[in-house]
């Protein structure tokens, strides 16, 4: 077992120790505020003049002015919504102002916001609707119609107008509102998030608000960031990385943040230039979009540090992005909403580390061990379930069909996974993804790695299909570079000297981009999806 507390420098712990809070005691800050309102209003005093957040239109807003305009919003709330201590507030908000002052708003009274996906369509937003328990639900006016469910249910609904034009609620008109104290102890829910749309395995994460500001924190102090950072916010709000990792973790840095409502890859790189944006969070998929415009924007000398989270990042997209900006580090990060977003994080720049791969080490305030199938904890160098036990861990899920925990307050990730002599952790697979070839296991990244370190593919993805011989075998979709240009024999060929030949992919696809989820995940069951077609086509010929 690792303990984040044993594996990091003292300098990134000093101002923690053990605390009861709640049903738990936990390795954290003893300075922890008790809210993220409470860490909104210390940095507006701290910082009142300067620039916190620019919206989508390069309007910007000082830190001052953003803390009266969550005072103002969440005084309508209380007055004309009833809102309260506990209830349930929906944002179905796009990356702006909206949802970072509605955010606040709902966390000053003490209620729990739940964020909607924006890329969801409307059956979706209805059947998550009727799942959150809803006081009311704030909503952009590019989502009108979809929320009729929740009037038909007498659940009040507030749109923004306008939101090109000016802050999407300015037209409420709202008075500035008298100082009042936030509602929130750190053992109050503030965030319910859905993890799975609309599946039977949708689970509700409850975030309460010690683990979020656990998480806020224990980011800043191994990033290294400071008030003099600038970050743009380039995946959805709505999710844990946006939420929490960008957002949150700005707020209490007293940084500055750009909210841009659509992902665009140049326009990312022209503010990264204009703005000298020195800190970006993002997925895999985030950073390869990038790595298309690289001939256009051969210098991004501003920028010092990258995390990457969210799912895999091959060891070659690793080192391209070294290439491309050679002063900054890249600190890999593995989480998940459950962890309010940090898990392990990387010590310092693993494109020059011996161990590209890992994903670091448990965070202070995070223990990690690696189990078998029993439950037992195996030998260092063996892969295994990985579980984790900590502070920013979430208690329980939303009316939970089985325990989040087990007793003794340990999280089953569902990731296979091992610990190397000198504790760094490796993530090899999804459990439900790896592939099981007539007894050899598979790990899907360790053949995804290979595929994209060939000169011609631009991205690749590996799942498990059906075999009658071996039961599953290895299957691809690939990217390539210049369609045509490369075979599937050529590619096969090219892995006899990289892999074992049991782990070869025995049919490829090429495809134009690898298949996503809503939140830049891989989506590995369209893959499989797209290989049984495939097969059901062969079938009609």
């Amino acid at each position: 077992m690792l303990e984040g507390k044993n594996v990091w420098n003292k300098w990134f712990q000093r101002g923690m120790e053990d605390r009861r809070i709640g049903s738990r005691t936990v390795y954290t800050f003893s300075d922890m505020k008790k809210s993220f309102y409470h860490i909104l209003k210390e940095t507006a005093e701290a910082y009142p003049e300067k620039i916190g957040l620019c919206d989508n239109w390069d309007r910007s807003y000082t830190y001052r002015r953003f803390l009266q305009m969550v005072d103002n919003l969440a005084a309508f709330l209380k007055r004309e919504m009833q809102v309260k201590k506990g209830d349930h507030a929906g944002l179905l908000l796009n990356n702006g102002m909206e949802f970072a002052v509605s955010f606040y708003a709902v966390c000053k009274l003490g209620a729990v916001a739940v964020p909607f996906p924006t890329k969801y369509r409307e059956p979706e937003v209805r059947a998550l609707a009727d799942k959150a328990d809803l006081k009311c639900i704030l909503v952009s006016e590019d989502y009108k119609g979809w929320t009729s469910v929740c009037e038909e249910a007498g659940i009040p609904v507030l749109f923004t107008r306008d939101e090109e034009q000016e802050y999407g609620f300015s037209y409420l008109k709202l008075p500035d509102a008298p100082k009042e104290e936030g509602v929130g102890e750190l053992t109050d829910e503030m965030i319910l998030m859905f993890t799975s749309g609309t599946t039977s395995a949708s689970k509700g994460v409850v975030l309460k608000n010690y683990n979020i500001n656990h998480a806020v924190m224990i980011y800043q102090r191994l990033l290294e960031l400071g008030p003099e950072d600038k970050t743009i916010i380039p995946v959805p709000i709505y999710h844990i990385t946006g939420l929490v990792a960008l957002l949150g973790l700005f707020v209490y840095l007293g940084g500055t943040a750009y909210l841009y409502k659509r992902y665009d890859a140049k326009r990312i790189l022209e503010s990264v230039c204009r703005h000298e944006i020195t800190f970006m969070h993002g997925s895999p998929t985030v950073f390869g979009m990038l790595l298309d415009y690289q001939k256009d924007f051969p210098r991004l000398s501003s920028i010092r540090t990258l995390a990457c989270g969210s799912s895999y990042l091959p060891v070659e997209t690793l080192k391209k992005l070294h290439r491309w900006m050679p002063k900054m580090k890249l600190q890999t990060v593995y989480g998940m909403t459950e962890t309010a977003s940090p898990g392990t994080v990387f010590p310092y720049d693993a494109a020059t580390s011996i161990y590209p791969g890992s994903q670091g080490k448990p965070v202070p305030g995070m223990e990690l061990k690696i189990v078998d199938e029993e439950g037992k904890e195996v030998p260092d160098g063996t892969v295994g379930v990985v579980f984790l036990r900590g502070a920013n861990i979430c208690e329980y899920y939303y009316r939970p069909d089985t325990p989040l925990i087990t007793e003794d307050g340990w999280l089953d990730t569902g990731d296979l996974g091992y610990i190397n002599e000198d504790s760094y952790v490796f993530i090899v697979d999804r459990k439900k993804d790896m592939i099981n070839r007539g007894g050899e296991k598979i790990w899907c990244t360790d053949v995804e790695d290979e595929l994209i370190a060939i000169e011609e593919v631009r991205d690749a993805a590996v799942v498990g299909i059906p075999d009658t011989v071996y039961g599953e075998v290895a299957a691809a979709v690939v990217v390539p570079k210049e369609p045509g240009h490369v075979t599937q024999e050529d590619l096969k060929e090219r892995l006899k000297t990289r892999l074992a030949r049991y782990k070869i992919p025995e049919q490829i696809l090429f495809v134009e981009a690898v298949p996503k989820t809503p939140g830049l995940k891989t989506d590995k069951r369209r893959i499989k999806e797209l290989f049984a077609e495939k097969q059901m086509d062969k079938r009609e010929e």
